[in-house]
């Protein structure tokens, strides 16, 4: 597929890789890997749409509904929504609806969650317990440093917006076929911010115009069929296609000690204390300079990202 004035790099795929090689020779270099042939359980051929519906039943599921492909969290051009799970897989399995919210092509996303969202995590164990028994979550960390295990499902053509997580995860692609754009943490100047999430939410055919600095990220990309397993180190920004009907496992653990992290943070998507304590500290100091002229506010913003690059940018990425 052709792209807007970025050529992409392939994310590199490896087999056989058990826990020994990729603690020692992969996952030290904090960057993805798309990983083939791993163990993961009955799930990649029992996980068909009448299996699923029939496994959990007519529990009732939170979900994602968009009129358009193209999912995007700022704008929130979606609408949450209630169905019975074997009624909400028929519907995400179809093309068109003949019942349906917002249109007959709308979009539909499962992200699942903790018992009560605002303090639980979402464990596949506790949300899914029939679906969780069919799979083998690689473990390639130790017990202690596991956070979550999220259950999703998405409708062919769904996007999900581009975004960082401050931990590192497997994305387990179950079932489908899944294309992944993913940017390194270095490009966060390129990306156009707001929070964890990026702006640009067209990866494909950007708007130079409205993000002219996008043009310099440099785009990695890989596509996940059923039984691949896809590293995303933290804050490696990704943006996921679905180009079909898919069933994912996303798998999160502490790379940093327990206590950097905010304990409220259900998601895994709230920067580190630290971090987030620097950044409120940076704000004050930029709404200081404001009470000079405008010459002299320049000039120190100048001296404060040479200090920032001097003192704490690093120097050997690849």
């Amino acid at each position: 597929m052709a792209r807007q004035g970025q050529e992409a790099v392939a994310v590199p795929s490896l087999g056989g890789v058990g826990r020994e090689r990729f603690l020692r020779d992969i996952y030290p270099q904090r960057k993805p890997v798309v990983l083939k042939g791993m163990e993961l359980g009955s799930c990649i051929t029992k996980w068909t749409v009448d299996y699923l519906s029939q496994a959990e039943g007519s529990k009732e599921v939170k979900i994602h509904v968009s009129a358009v492909p193209q999912m995007d969290f700022l704008s929130k051009n979606f609408v949450y929504r209630t169905l019975p799970f074997n009624e909400f897989v028929r519907r995400a399995a179809e093309v068109k609806h003949k019942e349906y919210f917002l249109s007959e092509d709308e979009k539909y996303y499962l992200r699942s969650v903790g018992e009560d969202a605002r303090k639980d995590v979402a464990d596949i164990r506790k949300q899914f317990p029939v679906l969780a028994d069919d799979v083998q979550i690689p473990e390639y960390f130790d017990k202690e440093q596991f956070f979550s295990s999220v259950f999703r499902i998405s409708s062919a053509g769904l996007q999900l917006w581009t975004h960082y997580d401050v931990m590192d995860n497997f994305l387990i692609q179950v079932t489908g076929r899944k294309r992944v754009v993913l940017y390194s943490p270095q490009d966060v100047p390129y990306l156009y911010l707001s929070g964890t999430k990026s702006e640009v939410l067209d990866v494909d055919n950007p708007n130079f115009e409205k993000y002219p600095l996008f043009v310099k990220a440099k785009r990695y990309e890989c596509y996940l069929a059923a039984g691949d397993v896809l590293f995303i180190p933290a804050l490696w920004f990704h943006n996921v296609i679905s180009e079909e009907f898919g069933v994912a496992v996303n798998v999160f653990w502490k790379h940093l000690p327990a206590e950097c992290y905010d304990k409220s943070d259900t998601y895994g998507n709230k920067d580190p204390m630290v971090a987030s304590r620097a950044i409120q500290i940076l704000d004050r100091a930029l709404k200081t300079l404001e009470e000079l002229p405008e010459e002299y506010r320049d000039f120190y913003a100048r001296r404060m990202v040479s200090r920032i690059q001097e003192k704490a940018y690093r120097n050997d990425y690849g």
